[in-house]
């Protein structure tokens, strides 16, 4: 039976440019392309949150676009994370396989992450002590990218 993923052929290293794509993507939408458009200037691009901070717009959509610039720099604070961890693996001799099935499970995890960030999250009615679902997804990927590391030293 064919599989979805080349499970023989390594594919982990492919999923680090995808991991950057996927920090761009929020970005893209809250300021570049998207309803923050008209507020972002791209001579400043690091005071678009403060601007969107001051902006007179909706309220609900101005944090929906706060959230998506705090989604794409945790996309970046993580990159260089995973990166280490997708070579840690690699360099380790960590098979194929399995590195493939976390780097790709992680990949799908920051898809979701993104998703719950931006859109989700400002729906999202907490109990008392119940842990909001972006903290879970993110959780997940974090052990996702963790056992690439401990697999890395079991196998060094």
């Amino acid at each position: 039976m064919a599989s979805l993923l080349p499970f023989e052929k390594n594919i982990s290293y492919f999923t680090v440019p995808v991991a950057l794509f996927l920090a761009l993507v929020p970005r893209v939408y809250s300021g570049i392309s998207g309803p923050g458009k008209k507020l972002f200037d791209r001579h400043r691009p690091r005071d678009f949150t403060q601007t969107l901070k001051n902006a007179d717009i909706d309220e609900e959509l101005r944090d929906r676009l706060l959230r998506a610039e705090g989604c794409s720099a945790n996309g970046f604070e993580v990159l260089p994370v995973f990166a280490a961890a997708v070579t840690a693996g690699n360099s380790a001799g960590v098979p194929a396989r399995t590195m493939n099935l976390l780097s790709v499970g992680w990949i799908s995890s920051r898809v979701v992450y993104t998703y719950v960030y931006i859109w989700y999250q400002g729906r999202e009615k907490l109990a008392a002590g119940q842990s909001p679902l972006r903290f879970k997804v993110w959780t997940f990927g974090a052990g996702l990218c963790m056992s690439m590391f401990v697999l890395a030293g079991l196998r060094a």
